[in-house]
Protein backbone atom coordinates (compact mmCIF):
# COMPACT_ATOMS: atom_id res chain seq x y z
CA UNK A 1 0.00 0.00 0.00
CA UNK A 2 1.36 3.38 -1.01
CA UNK A 3 1.83 5.76 1.91
CA UNK A 4 1.94 9.53 1.93
CA UNK A 5 5.10 10.94 3.47
CA UNK A 6 3.80 13.63 5.79
CA UNK A 7 5.69 16.23 7.81
CA UNK A 8 4.43 18.13 10.86
CA UNK A 9 5.21 21.80 11.43
CA UNK A 10 4.38 23.21 14.85
CA UNK A 11 4.38 20.60 17.62
CA UNK A 12 2.08 22.25 20.15
CA UNK A 13 -1.31 21.47 21.66
CA UNK A 14 -3.19 22.07 18.41
CA UNK A 15 -1.04 19.59 16.51
CA UNK A 16 -1.48 17.05 19.31
CA UNK A 17 -5.17 16.57 18.48
CA UNK A 18 -4.33 15.99 14.83
CA UNK A 19 -1.56 13.53 15.68
CA UNK A 20 -4.05 11.43 17.64
CA UNK A 21 -5.93 11.07 14.34
CA UNK A 22 -2.83 10.35 12.25
CA UNK A 23 -2.21 7.25 14.34
CA UNK A 24 -5.56 5.85 13.16
CA UNK A 25 -4.84 6.28 9.43
CA UNK A 26 -2.98 3.47 7.64
CA UNK A 27 -1.81 5.08 4.40
CA UNK A 28 0.22 7.92 5.89
CA UNK A 29 3.70 7.96 7.41
CA UNK A 30 5.08 10.75 9.59
CA UNK A 31 8.62 11.19 8.28
CA UNK A 32 9.59 14.58 9.77
CA UNK A 33 8.56 16.84 12.63
CA UNK A 34 9.49 20.46 13.25
CA UNK A 35 9.21 22.94 16.09
CA UNK A 36 11.37 25.89 17.13
CA UNK A 37 11.56 24.15 20.53
CA UNK A 38 13.45 20.95 19.80
CA UNK A 39 12.03 19.33 22.95
CA UNK A 40 8.53 19.58 21.48
CA UNK A 41 9.66 18.06 18.18
CA UNK A 42 11.40 15.20 19.98
CA UNK A 43 8.28 14.48 22.03
CA UNK A 44 6.19 14.19 18.87
CA UNK A 45 8.81 12.02 17.14
CA UNK A 46 8.76 9.62 20.08
CA UNK A 47 5.04 9.05 19.52
CA UNK A 48 6.00 7.49 16.18
CA UNK A 49 8.77 5.32 17.54
CA UNK A 50 11.40 8.03 17.19
CA UNK A 51 11.58 7.38 13.45
CA UNK A 52 10.66 10.84 12.06
CA UNK A 53 13.53 13.24 11.46
CA UNK A 54 13.59 16.18 13.83
CA UNK A 55 13.98 19.80 12.73
CA UNK A 56 13.79 23.28 14.24
CA UNK A 57 13.57 25.01 10.82
CA UNK A 58 10.81 23.81 8.50
CA UNK A 59 12.80 24.79 5.41
CA UNK A 60 15.26 22.00 6.17
CA UNK A 61 12.62 19.25 6.00
CA UNK A 62 11.24 20.04 2.55
CA UNK A 63 13.06 17.23 0.71
CA UNK A 64 11.77 14.58 3.13
CA UNK A 65 8.04 15.04 2.58
CA UNK A 66 5.27 14.69 -0.01
CA UNK A 67 2.89 16.80 2.07
CA UNK A 68 2.89 18.95 5.16
CA UNK A 69 0.52 19.57 8.05
CA UNK A 70 0.90 23.09 9.47
CA UNK A 71 -0.26 24.08 12.97
CA UNK A 72 1.58 27.34 13.59
CA UNK A 73 0.35 30.68 14.97
CA UNK A 74 -2.16 32.11 12.51
CA UNK A 75 0.08 34.89 11.24
CA UNK A 76 2.69 32.34 10.11
CA UNK A 77 0.30 30.21 8.03
CA UNK A 78 0.83 32.16 4.83
CA UNK A 79 4.62 32.33 4.89
CA UNK A 80 5.02 28.65 5.76
CA UNK A 81 2.30 27.53 3.33
CA UNK A 82 3.79 29.49 0.44
CA UNK A 83 7.23 28.01 1.08
CA UNK A 84 5.95 24.46 0.79
CA UNK A 85 3.64 25.27 -2.12
CA UNK A 86 6.57 26.75 -4.05
CA UNK A 87 8.42 23.50 -3.40
CA UNK A 88 5.48 21.45 -4.75
CA UNK A 89 4.25 19.99 -1.46
CA UNK A 90 0.59 19.35 -0.65
CA UNK A 91 -0.71 21.25 2.38
CA UNK A 92 -3.10 20.47 5.23
CA UNK A 93 -3.44 23.83 7.01
CA UNK A 94 -4.82 24.27 10.49
CA UNK A 95 -7.65 26.80 10.52
CA UNK A 96 -7.92 29.62 9.68
CA UNK A 97 -6.31 29.36 6.24
CA UNK A 98 -4.54 32.73 6.66
CA UNK A 99 -5.11 36.06 8.39
CA UNK A 100 -6.09 38.14 5.35
CA UNK A 101 -8.05 37.62 2.16
CA UNK A 102 -5.04 38.61 0.08
CA UNK A 103 -2.90 35.95 1.74
CA UNK A 104 -5.61 33.31 1.30
CA UNK A 105 -6.00 34.06 -2.40
CA UNK A 106 -2.25 34.05 -3.08
CA UNK A 107 -1.84 30.70 -1.34
CA UNK A 108 -4.86 29.20 -3.13
CA UNK A 109 -3.69 30.39 -6.54
CA UNK A 110 -0.14 29.14 -5.97
CA UNK A 111 -1.43 25.66 -5.12
CA UNK A 112 -3.87 25.61 -8.02
CA UNK A 113 -1.14 26.67 -10.45
CA UNK A 114 0.97 23.71 -9.33
CA UNK A 115 -1.94 21.21 -9.05
CA UNK A 116 -1.34 20.83 -5.32
CA UNK A 117 -3.95 19.88 -2.73
CA UNK A 118 -4.61 22.68 -0.26
CA UNK A 119 -7.01 21.64 2.47
CA UNK A 120 -8.09 23.47 5.61
CA UNK A 121 -8.12 21.30 8.73
CA UNK A 122 -11.82 21.55 9.59
CA UNK A 123 -12.47 18.19 11.31
CA UNK A 124 -16.19 18.78 12.03
CA UNK A 125 -17.70 18.03 8.56
CA UNK A 126 -15.81 14.73 8.46
CA UNK A 127 -17.12 13.45 11.81
CA UNK A 128 -19.42 10.45 11.17
CA UNK A 129 -22.15 11.99 13.33
CA UNK A 130 -22.15 15.25 11.38
CA UNK A 131 -22.10 13.35 8.07
CA UNK A 132 -25.10 11.32 9.26
CA UNK A 133 -26.90 14.48 10.43
CA UNK A 134 -26.46 15.99 6.96
CA UNK A 135 -27.79 12.79 5.36
CA UNK A 136 -30.89 12.93 7.57
CA UNK A 137 -31.56 16.55 6.64
CA UNK A 138 -30.95 15.92 2.92
CA UNK A 139 -33.35 12.97 2.94
CA UNK A 140 -36.25 15.40 3.27
CA UNK A 141 -37.87 13.17 5.89
CA UNK A 142 -37.87 15.93 8.48
CA UNK A 143 -38.98 18.78 6.23
CA UNK A 144 -37.34 22.15 5.75
CA UNK A 145 -34.90 23.62 8.24
CA UNK A 146 -36.34 26.44 10.33
CA UNK A 147 -33.26 27.19 12.42
CA UNK A 148 -29.79 25.73 12.86
CA UNK A 149 -28.08 26.52 16.19
CA UNK A 150 -24.44 25.65 16.85
CA UNK A 151 -23.16 25.97 20.42
CA UNK A 152 -19.56 25.76 21.63
CA UNK A 153 -18.57 26.41 25.23
CA UNK A 154 -15.01 26.09 26.50
CA UNK A 155 -12.39 27.84 28.62
CA UNK A 156 -9.43 28.94 26.50
CA UNK A 157 -6.41 31.00 27.49
CA UNK A 158 -7.36 31.86 31.07
CA UNK A 159 -4.13 30.34 32.42
CA UNK A 160 -1.95 32.51 30.15
CA UNK A 161 -1.05 35.68 32.02
CA UNK A 162 1.72 37.83 30.57
CA UNK A 163 1.75 41.43 31.77
CA UNK A 164 4.26 42.54 29.15
CA UNK A 165 2.29 43.07 25.89
CA UNK A 166 5.41 42.27 23.84
CA UNK A 167 5.63 38.83 25.41
CA UNK A 168 1.97 37.86 25.52
CA UNK A 169 1.08 34.43 24.20
CA UNK A 170 0.37 34.70 20.46
CA UNK A 171 -3.17 33.37 20.97
CA UNK A 172 -4.07 36.54 22.87
CA UNK A 173 -2.63 39.12 20.47
CA UNK A 174 -3.24 40.48 16.99
CA UNK A 175 -1.35 37.44 15.68
CA UNK A 176 -4.65 35.60 16.17
CA UNK A 177 -6.15 37.56 13.27
CA UNK A 178 -9.38 38.30 15.12
CA UNK A 179 -11.19 37.03 18.17
CA UNK A 180 -13.02 33.86 19.13
CA UNK A 181 -15.25 34.03 16.04
CA UNK A 182 -12.33 34.18 13.60
CA UNK A 183 -10.17 31.59 15.33
CA UNK A 184 -12.81 29.04 16.29
CA UNK A 185 -16.14 30.15 14.89
CA UNK A 186 -14.89 29.61 11.34
CA UNK A 187 -15.58 25.88 11.90
CA UNK A 188 -19.27 26.54 12.48
CA UNK A 189 -19.81 29.23 9.88
CA UNK A 190 -18.48 26.63 7.42
CA UNK A 191 -20.92 24.03 8.76
CA UNK A 192 -23.91 26.38 8.50
CA UNK A 193 -23.02 27.14 4.87
CA UNK A 194 -22.94 23.41 4.18
CA UNK A 195 -26.33 22.79 5.80
CA UNK A 196 -28.17 26.00 4.91
CA UNK A 197 -26.74 27.22 1.60
CA UNK A 198 -26.23 30.80 0.48
CA UNK A 199 -26.32 33.50 3.21
CA UNK A 200 -28.15 36.78 2.66
CA UNK A 201 -27.63 38.92 5.73
CA UNK A 202 -26.32 38.64 9.27
CA UNK A 203 -24.92 40.24 12.38
CA UNK A 204 -22.26 39.55 14.98
CA UNK A 205 -21.84 40.80 18.53
CA UNK A 206 -18.86 39.98 20.70
CA UNK A 207 -17.62 40.79 24.18
CA UNK A 208 -14.49 40.48 26.31
CA UNK A 209 -16.60 40.07 29.45
CA UNK A 210 -15.27 37.07 31.33
CA UNK A 211 -12.25 36.78 29.01
CA UNK A 212 -10.10 39.83 29.91
CA UNK A 213 -7.00 38.05 28.61
CA UNK A 214 -8.36 38.33 25.06
CA UNK A 215 -7.43 41.31 22.89
CA UNK A 216 -10.70 40.92 20.95
CA UNK A 217 -13.95 39.09 21.71
CA UNK A 218 -13.78 35.92 23.77
CA UNK A 219 -17.54 35.37 23.55
CA UNK A 220 -19.43 35.64 20.31
CA UNK A 221 -22.92 35.42 18.87
CA UNK A 222 -23.76 35.29 15.15
CA UNK A 223 -27.14 35.20 13.46
CA UNK A 224 -27.56 34.84 9.70
CA UNK A 225 -30.50 34.51 7.33
CA UNK A 226 -30.20 32.33 4.24
CA UNK A 227 -31.78 32.41 0.78
CA UNK A 228 -34.04 29.49 1.69
CA UNK A 229 -35.44 31.44 4.66
CA UNK A 230 -33.64 29.41 7.32
CA UNK A 231 -31.93 31.12 10.25
CA UNK A 232 -28.46 30.12 11.41
CA UNK A 233 -27.21 30.94 14.88
CA UNK A 234 -23.78 30.38 16.42
CA UNK A 235 -23.22 31.05 20.11
CA UNK A 236 -19.77 30.47 21.55
CA UNK A 237 -17.50 31.39 24.43
CA UNK A 238 -13.91 30.88 25.49
CA UNK A 239 -14.89 31.90 29.01
CA UNK A 240 -17.05 28.95 30.10
CA UNK A 241 -16.40 28.08 33.76
CA UNK A 242 -19.11 25.46 33.44
CA UNK A 243 -21.17 23.98 30.65
CA UNK A 244 -24.17 21.81 29.97
CA UNK A 245 -24.28 21.83 26.17
CA UNK A 246 -20.54 21.77 25.51
CA UNK A 247 -20.44 21.36 21.72
CA UNK A 248 -23.93 20.85 20.38
CA UNK A 249 -25.94 21.28 17.15
CA UNK A 250 -29.72 21.78 17.27
CA UNK A 251 -31.74 21.88 14.04
CA UNK A 252 -35.40 22.85 14.25
CA UNK A 253 -37.26 21.39 11.27
CA UNK A 254 -40.89 21.13 10.23
CA UNK A 255 -41.07 17.64 11.78
CA UNK A 256 -39.13 18.10 15.01
CA UNK A 257 -35.78 18.99 16.55
CA UNK A 258 -32.68 17.10 15.44
CA UNK A 259 -29.82 17.40 17.92
CA UNK A 260 -26.22 16.25 17.58
CA UNK A 261 -24.36 16.19 20.89
CA UNK A 262 -20.60 16.00 20.38
CA UNK A 263 -19.59 14.52 23.76
CA UNK A 264 -22.00 11.58 23.48
CA UNK A 265 -21.55 11.40 19.70
CA UNK A 266 -25.29 10.93 19.39
CA UNK A 267 -28.12 12.21 17.16
CA UNK A 268 -31.54 12.59 18.77
CA UNK A 269 -34.97 13.45 17.44
CA UNK A 270 -37.32 15.44 19.65
CA UNK A 271 -40.83 15.46 18.19
CA UNK A 272 -43.35 15.97 20.94
CA UNK A 273 -46.64 17.78 20.48
CA UNK A 274 -44.88 21.04 19.69
CA UNK A 275 -47.69 22.96 21.40
CA UNK A 276 -46.94 25.39 24.21
CA UNK A 277 -47.03 23.53 27.52
CA UNK A 278 -46.57 24.73 31.12
CA UNK A 279 -42.98 24.81 32.40
CA UNK A 280 -41.96 21.47 33.83
CA UNK A 281 -44.15 19.41 31.48
CA UNK A 282 -41.83 16.69 30.15
CA UNK A 283 -43.81 15.20 27.26
CA UNK A 284 -42.19 17.48 24.69
CA UNK A 285 -38.69 16.64 26.00
CA UNK A 286 -38.81 12.93 25.15
CA UNK A 287 -36.56 11.87 22.31
CA UNK A 288 -35.54 9.03 20.05
CA UNK A 289 -31.88 8.19 19.45
CA UNK A 290 -31.44 8.07 15.67
CA UNK A 291 -27.70 7.40 15.57
CA UNK A 292 -24.96 6.54 18.05
CA UNK A 293 -21.23 6.20 17.44
CA UNK A 294 -18.98 4.02 19.58
CA UNK A 295 -15.45 5.40 19.87
CA UNK A 296 -12.54 3.13 19.03
CA UNK A 297 -9.31 2.98 21.01
CA UNK A 298 -7.25 6.13 20.56
CA UNK A 299 -10.13 8.12 19.06
CA UNK A 300 -10.60 11.67 20.35
CA UNK A 301 -14.25 12.10 21.36
CA UNK A 302 -14.74 15.64 20.06
CA UNK A 303 -12.20 16.07 17.26
CA UNK A 304 -12.04 12.64 15.57
CA UNK A 305 -9.35 14.06 13.29
CA UNK A 306 -8.62 10.71 11.65
CA UNK A 307 -11.53 11.23 9.25
CA UNK A 308 -10.21 14.62 8.12
CA UNK A 309 -6.65 13.30 7.73
CA UNK A 310 -7.81 10.20 5.87
CA UNK A 311 -9.68 12.43 3.42
CA UNK A 312 -6.61 14.61 2.85
CA UNK A 313 -4.39 11.60 2.22
CA UNK A 314 -6.91 10.10 -0.23
CA UNK A 315 -7.20 13.41 -2.08
CA UNK A 316 -3.43 13.54 -2.55
CA UNK A 317 -2.97 9.89 -3.51
CA UNK A 318 -6.06 9.75 -5.75
CA UNK A 319 -5.90 13.32 -7.11
CA UNK A 320 -9.28 14.42 -5.75
CA UNK A 321 -10.44 17.86 -4.63
CA UNK A 322 -10.68 18.19 -0.83
CA UNK A 323 -14.14 18.94 0.56
CA UNK A 324 -12.67 21.69 2.75
CA UNK A 325 -10.37 23.06 0.07
CA UNK A 326 -8.71 26.45 0.23
CA UNK A 327 -11.52 28.05 -1.77
CA UNK A 328 -14.18 26.46 0.44
CA UNK A 329 -12.37 27.68 3.57
CA UNK A 330 -12.17 31.22 2.19
CA UNK A 331 -15.98 31.43 2.16
CA UNK A 332 -16.36 31.26 5.93
CA UNK A 333 -13.55 33.77 6.45
CA UNK A 334 -15.08 36.26 4.00
CA UNK A 335 -18.35 36.05 5.89
CA UNK A 336 -16.60 36.56 9.25
CA UNK A 337 -14.74 39.61 7.95
CA UNK A 338 -18.04 41.04 6.66
CA UNK A 339 -19.69 40.40 10.03
CA UNK A 340 -16.81 42.11 11.87
CA UNK A 341 -17.00 45.16 9.57
CA UNK A 342 -20.76 45.47 10.02
CA UNK A 343 -20.39 45.21 13.79
CA UNK A 344 -17.92 48.11 13.79
CA UNK A 345 -20.38 50.17 11.74
CA UNK A 346 -23.44 49.17 13.79
CA UNK A 347 -25.17 47.74 10.72
CA UNK A 348 -26.33 44.40 9.37
CA UNK A 349 -23.85 42.64 7.10
CA UNK A 350 -24.74 42.11 3.44
CA UNK A 351 -23.59 38.52 2.88
CA UNK A 352 -24.97 38.04 -0.63
CA UNK A 353 -22.40 36.51 -2.95
CA UNK A 354 -19.82 35.82 -0.23
CA UNK A 355 -20.70 32.13 -0.19
CA UNK A 356 -20.31 31.96 -3.99
CA UNK A 357 -22.61 28.95 -4.21
CA UNK A 358 -22.21 27.87 -0.58
CA UNK A 359 -20.16 24.97 0.71
CA UNK A 360 -20.49 21.75 -1.33
CA UNK A 361 -18.78 19.21 0.96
Amino acid sequence: MKKLKLGLVGCGKMMATHVSGVKLVDNVEIVAVCDILIENAKEFAEQFGGNPKIYTNYRDMVDDVDAIMIALPHDLHFECGMFFAQHNKHILMEKPLANTEEECIKLIEECEKRNLKLMCAYPVPYKPGVVKLKELIDSGEYGEIIQFSAWTEQLTGSNITFDDPLNRHWLLTNRLGGGQLFSHGCHYIDIMLWFLGEPVTGAHVGTRNGTPWMLREGTSAVVMKFENGAIGYHGATWGARGTRLGYDFQIQTEKGLLEYEFDNDEIRLYNGSGEHVPQGHNESHSYTVLWKHSLVSGEHANKQTQHEIKHFVECVLEDKEPMTSGRMALQSLRIIWALYNAEQNNTMADLRGLGFGAVKH
